[in-house]
């Protein structure tokens, strides 16, 4: 939880009959932490001395509407029988209270309103499965936010994102940021883009995401970057954090848009989390979405930026007016996204290993497979952040020291900008050898010991290994001895995996299979030149 007042408020409300104690329409207000500080008490009633106990805990932007609806109830005292009810209302980011959950914490409430349904399967802790009292007191869509110039196509989140600097909100803490990624795999089913096309855009984003000390998690941060002169960072976000910020921001040069092909919606529902007496709480959460349903409360919320449950526009043109929606994803997408999100934002620590063997002078159309692997190669190091680690290697029969097979160019290190010169121009000057064979297991097997050596713990460790052959050195150890040397410097808790890149029709693509999949990796072949760049960015997604 945030450690400011503001977002730590507790409201205890106090309505008055649970099994129609009658007898007056008193109530108990209790505030700690307000933005006054002050602890206020309105009236009381002994009718409601013994109300029943709700910890509720909910998503910032909500807890202000929560508390004029617990507030309306506690009004009604006891009337029409409206039950006695005390309500702790606590604020928190969705995530955290999903993961309180999850974990067991103490700190689990009794209700909980997160921004999107989407935290409730990830709020299991294996014995009570949170369950949806009342599906949604509130909507706002997902949208695209930035600066008019960045928008001239909009027909679909993957055109936009492909042509701008998307900045992300952390996936793995906030909706918006989930539900973007969410959105680019939703649309799919109307564009048919393909998974190598949306790579292309998350692997590199994910990359930058996971190499930040600390991930935006609030929009307006990112609402300032995207509005200055000249920018193209595009932010996905909800309506209503945009709207609040145009209120906010009156002078902001910003626009909201959602794509042709839709949206997902934030939809704030009322999760029953209590371990026991769950009927008390979903009762509780029942009366209280009673209260979200008034003319009152509904201009309330309007006024607030959020749209009803039907996703009705907002009021005064604010927003992006009509939705089209995207397909809801289903647990299981929304945990494949996330678990592909945690595995690609890992940091990269790897050696990139190639082939210069004499075949790689081999003409395929206009060009050779040495200029074809190094102009992927070249364009594979824009995929990385300055934080990730690379090296370079090449490999062709005895052309390194003591006659290896190998030869070290570059050392693995950060990719600064004087990193990533080095491998460029070492890469630039590289020509196949005449004459000179593959000697694919050597490397292969000194690769592995060299990445080892230099382990980072925090990192994902890997050889990219670019080949257009198989082995063809007869001093080398057979395959299987050669895989039986990598299985061997394996270690379950330091992993090093190859990832081999063939290409052409002489690549042996079982034999690369074998060596990869000794150390936990995967061999992918481009059997056209065009095909070597979208081999690489499969190879990046397989870490």
């Amino acid at each position: 939880m945030t450690g400011s007042n503001n977002n730590r408020r507790s409201v205890y409300i106090t309505a008055v009959g649970l099994l129609v104690l009658s007898l007056g329409a008193v109530f108990v207000v209790r505030s700690f932490g307000s933005e006054s500080g002050a602890d206020g008490f309105l009236g009381g009633n002994k009718a409601c001395d013994d109300p029943t106990q709700i910890q509720m805990a909910t998503t910032p932007e909500m807890q202000s509407s929560l508390e004029a609806a617990a507030k309306s109830l506690a009004a009604k005292g006891g009337k029409d029988g409206n039950p006695c009810l005390q309500f702790t209302i606590t604020a928190a980011p969705s995530s955290q209270i999903a993961r309180d959950v999850a974990q067991g914490s103490d700190n689990r409430p009794d209700l909980w309103v997160p921004d999107s349904s989407l935290w409730v399967a990830q709020a299991d802790d294996g014995q009570s499965v949170p369950t949806i009292a009342v599906q949604s007191i509130a909507t706002s869509p997902l949208v695209l936010v930035g600066r008019r110039t960045n928008f001239a196509d909009t027909s679909s989140w993957l055109r936009i994102m492909s042509a701008t600097q998307p900045a992300l909100l952390d996936p793995l803490s906030t909706s918006p940021g989930a539900l973007a990624l969410l959105a680019v795999q939703a649309e799919r089913a109307k564009t048919s883009a393909s998974e190598t096309a949306v790579s292309q855009v998350v692997v590199p984003l994910a990359q930058k995401l996971g190499s930040m000390a600390k991930p935006y998690t609030k929009a307006d941060d990112l609402f300032g970057r995207a509005d200055q002169d000249g920018s193209t960072i595009v932010v996905p976000a909800s309506e209503q954090s945009f709207v609040k910020y145009q209120e906010d921001h009156p002078d902001a040069q910003l626009r909201a848009i959602q794509p042709a092909t839709g949206t997902l919606y934030l939809d704030y529902p009322i999760v029953v989390t209590a371990k026991s007496d769950t009927d008390a709480a979903s009762n509780a959460a029942q009366a209280l979405a009673g209260e979200l349903l008034t003319d009152a409360a509904g201009q309330a919320r309007d006024q607030a930026g959020f749209r009803d449950t039907q996703l009705s526009p907002l009021s005064g043109g604010r927003g992006v007016g009509d939705v089209n929606q995207l397909t809801k994803p289903t647990s299981e997408a929304i945990d494949t996204t996330l678990q592909n999100w945690t595995r690609l934002s890992l940091l990269t620590h790897s050696l990139a290993v190639i082939d210069v063997s004499g075949s790689m002078a081999d003409k395929v159309g206009t060009k050779t497979r040495m200029q074809l692997t190094i102009e992927a190669a070249v364009g594979g190091l824009s995929l990385f952040p300055d934080s990730a680690s690379l090296g370079l290697w090449t490999f062709s029969t005895k052309i390194g020291t003591d006659g290896a097979d190998y030869k070290e160019l570059v050392p693995i290190s950060p990719l600064s900008k004087r990193q990533r010169g080095k491998i460029v121009d070492q890469l630039k000057i590289q020509h196949p050898i005449e004459n000179g064979g593959t000697g694919l297991y050597d490397t292969a097997i000194a690769a592995v010991r060299a990445v080892r050596q230099g382990y980072d713990q925090r990192a994902v460790n890997s050889i990219l290994l670019f080949t257009d052959g198989k082995n063809d050195d007869p001093g080398s150890p057979t395959l299987a001895q050669a895989v039986s040397t990598l299985r061997g410097l394996q270690d379950p808790g330091r992993p090093v995996r190859i990832i081999a890149l063939g290409m052409g029709p002489e690549v042996n693509a079982d034999e690369l299979s074998a060596l990869a999949q000794a150390t936990g990796g995967q061999a992918y072949v481009a059997r056209q030149p065009g095909d070597l760049k979208n081999v690489f960015i499969d190879a990046l997604q397989s870490r």
